[in-house]
């Protein structure tokens, strides 16, 4: 799970998440989600992370392992596949495009080319980030769309193995990578400050050792880990991580700088001063849990074991309600799970990885829907052609947009504030006209594409539901070149707006 942000701050005034109630964490196999009750209140069917797990869309199929996914500022998705090495580029709608084949791929048994990231300043330095197994180490390798071939290191000599390889990578909302290390079967690397195995890693996006970190000149950010493959933050910028145990008990924990959390000394729950104890324990057989991605308030966990993902509500203040198992059996192993900058929950299978019954057109790339979307649907042939063309309809959803400017010779910075008029939105994107040659070089709050004189900026993960009447307010920098006159034409998804 990447923080899809070039800030940490989000102003978003009037934004209403619904919490969820705080229970202990579970160990039992809790029930089904039920369905919601009639007459249920309506916020609880419009809080962020409250998605329609019935309605699922293929966005891509017949794939092989997929593993790491994050996405590019178009919404697009970058998936990484693991046996063979390649990068693909997959949207709804569209066929799976191949952007990258990664050189050194040496894959079997759980090794390959695992974890995926986008920079978080992908407008300004175009890399992506994968993390793969050769024939000697783990490593971290960065490259660019524009020339897959090259690909830079920028992290090497990790210990490798057919087993505990780790692999998930993801940028924190300090801008940092994060990575999970597995222990690569030798157990002593955990508690080893020495190895880089068996920890969760941080370091800047070019590999070296940020300020913050628990250890002068090291990587490290925790240690005692068996095998990590979920990371994801919360919106007060809490790590929590997924990891496999052994033979008795998977763990969720929250992840703080210099933590210990046991292995192989503890698994599970050691009620040890030396050790941080985990939020959730599962069976292998319940869990296997491995990426993790955050919406709203509830934290989700694919299994691959355990076939099924899990939704944990979030108590705000670090701790976890009880666990409710979603989408049990019903597409076998899943691997990873993010929230999209179009606000769907995406999952992917992992049924071709060895160890799954794939169905027929597995692997397979799935996105649920916020259970508010209305299911598409197609309107009934006319039973005679009208007597005349009615009057176009007026646009469902309007705004209001201020364009706050702060200019100088050759360049300029804006707020943009967002005020929604019309229905309750659970993702954004908002067009406009830049009438000179002005060109938008970088942005915060919001992912932004230009194509000419036409700008689109988009939501982020956390501020994609903006309720009506609430106001989202996001920043753009650029050139003015030989003018910069204020936007025209804005439009919030196809609706004309006004100009405050």
């Amino acid at each position: 799970m990447r923080v899809r942000s070039m800030v940490v701050a989000a102003v978003v005034a009037g934004l209403t998440v619904t919490g969820v109630g705080a229970a202990g964490a579970a160990g039992a196999d809790p029930p089904q989600r039920p369905p919601a009750a009639p007459g249920a209140a309506q916020q609880n069917t419009l809080a962020v992370g409250d998605f329609d797990l019935t309605r699922p869309q293929v966005v891509a199929s017949n794939l092989t392992v997929p593993w790491g996914m994050d996405f590019l500022p178009d919404g697009s998705a970058l998936v990484a596949l693991r046996n063979s090495g390649q990068v693909q580029r997959v949207r709804p709608g569209q066929a799976p495009q191949q952007v990258a084949q990664i050189s050194g791929v040496a894959a079997g048994g759980e090794a390959g080319l695992l974890g995926l990231a986008v920079s978080p300043t992908y407008a300004q330095d175009g890399w992506i980030y994968v993390y793969l197994t050769t024939s000697t180490d783990n490593r971290i390798v960065r490259f660019r769309l524009t020339a897959p071939q090259t690909q830079q290191p920028i992290l090497t000599g990790l210990s490798r193995a057919s087993i505990h390889n780790g692999g998930r990578i993801a940028f924190g909302p300090d801008g940092m990578l994060y990575a999970g290390v597995g222990d690569a079967g030798q157990t002593a690397l955990s508690q080893n400050l020495q190895s880089r195995n068996g920890k969760i890693l941080r370091m800047r996006p070019d590999g070296t050792v940020p300020p913050g970190n628990p250890y002068a000149g090291s990587l490290v950010y925790s240690l005692g880990h068996r095998h990590v493959q979920g990371l994801a933050w919360d919106a007060q910028g809490r790590l929590y991580a997924t990891e496999f145990g052994q033979n008795t008990w998977d763990e969720v924990n929250l992840i703080v700088a210099g933590g210990n959390y046991g292995w192989p000394v503890v698994e599970g729950r050691g009620n040890d001063p030396r050790y941080r104890d985990p939020l959730v324990v599962w069976s292998p057989a319940q869990a296997s849990p491995s990426g993790a991605t955050i919406a709203g308030n509830r934290l989700f966990v694919a299994a691959l074991r355990g076939a099924r993902l899990w939704n944990l509500p979030l108590t705000g203040t670090g701790g976890v309600g009880t666990p409710v198992a979603e989408l049990a059996g019903t597409y076998g192993r899943l691997r990873t799970v993010e929230y999209g900058p179009d606000g769907w929950l995406w999952v992917t299978t992992s049924n071709r990885d060895g160890r799954g019954t794939p169905a027929a057109t597995d692997d397979r790339v799935l996105r649920f829907p916020p259970r508010d979307t209305p299911p598409a649907t197609t309107p009934p042939p006319p039973t005679a052609p009208p007597a005349t063309t009615p009057p176009p309809t007026q646009p469902a959803t309007t705004c209001l947009v201020s364009w706050t400017a702060n200019r100088w010779t050759g360049g300029f910075t804006a707020e943009v504030r967002l005020t929604n008029q019309g229905p309750a939105l659970t993702a954004w994107n908002l067009t406009w006209t830049l009438p000179a040659d002005q060109q938008v070089t970088s942005a915060w709050n919001a992912q932004v594409t230009q194509s000419g004189s036409t700008v689109t900026a988009g939501n982020v993960g956390w501020n994609g539901a903006v309720a009506q009447g609430a106001t989202v307010s996001f920043g753009v920098q650029g050139t003015s070149g030989a003018g910069d006159p204020t936007p025209t034409g804005f439009q919030l998804n196809g609706s004309p707006c006004r100009s405050a």
